[in-house]
C-alpha cells in the first residue's frame, strides 16, 4: 500500500496494491501495520451507504469529545470526495482538498479529527465503506454548508439532491469552530 500525502497536513490518499487477472482481482482494503507509519488512528466503526448520481452528503463532522477520523473506500461507484481542514491553528484553514474515488481506481482518503468530509456520487449506485475512529453520536453531528462561498468548492454541479440537513448547515464564518 502506498500512502501519498497532500498539500494539506495529515490528509493522506491511500493507494493499495491490486491483484488483477482473468478470474478478478485481489486486494488489502486495510492493514493497520503498513498504515500506522503515518496514520495512528484505531478505528471502531464501519458505516456504508448507497447513493444515486448527484447525491452530496456533507460537509459533515463530529464536535468534541466524539470527534472522528475516517479512511473513506468506495465499493462500487465513483465519487467526488472533499475534506474541509477546520483546525483553526492549521496553515491550511478553511482549505479543501478533492480527490475521484472509486470502485474501479480503488484508492482511499485518509481524513483526520478536525475536518469536514462530503462527497457526491459520480455514478448510480455507489456504495461508499469508511472507517472511523469514534462511534456515531447524533447530538455531536455538525455540518458546514456544501455551497459555501467561503469555501469556493467546485462540485461541478449547481443543484445536486441533499438531505435537509445539509440545505440548512451553518457557513464556515457563522460556525462555533471547537478544532
Amino acid at each position: 500500500m502506498i500512502l501519498e500525502k497532500t498539500f494539506i497536513k495529515d490528509l493522506i490518499l491511500l493507494k493499495p496494491q491490486v491483484y488483477q487477472d482473468q478470474r478478478g482481482y485481489f486486494m488489502e482494503s486495510f492493514n493497520q501495520k503498513k498504515i500506522e507509519i503515518l496514520i495512528k488512528d484505531r478505528f471502531v466503526q464501519d458505516n456504508e451507504s448507497l447513493s444515486v448520481k448527484n447525491v452530496l452528503r456533507g460537509l459533515h463532522f463530529q464536535l468534541p469529545p466524539h470527534v472522528q477520523s475516517k479512511l473513506i473506500r468506495v465499493v462500487m461507484g465513483s465519487i467526488l470526495d472533499v475534506a474541509v481542514d477546520l483546525r483553526k491553528d492549521s496553515a491550511t484553514y478553511g482549505q479543501h482538498f478533492k480527490h475521484v474515488l472509486s470502485g474501479e481506481n480503488k484508492k482511499q482518503l485518509y481524513i483526520p479529527e478536525g475536518f469536514a468530509h462530503g462527497f457526491l456520487c459520480l455514478e448510480e449506485n455507489t456504495i461508499i465503506n469508511y472507517k472511523c475512529s469514534e462511534y456515531y453520536y447524533a447530538n455531536s453531528e455538525e455540518a458546514i454548508l456544501w455551497n459555501d462561498p467561503q469555501l469556493n468548492i467546485d462540485w461541478g454541479i449547481k443543484d445536486p439532491i441533499l438531505a435537509e440537513k445539509d440545505q440548512i448547515a451553518k457557513n464556515l464564518a457563522t460556525f462555533d469552530n471547537p478544532f
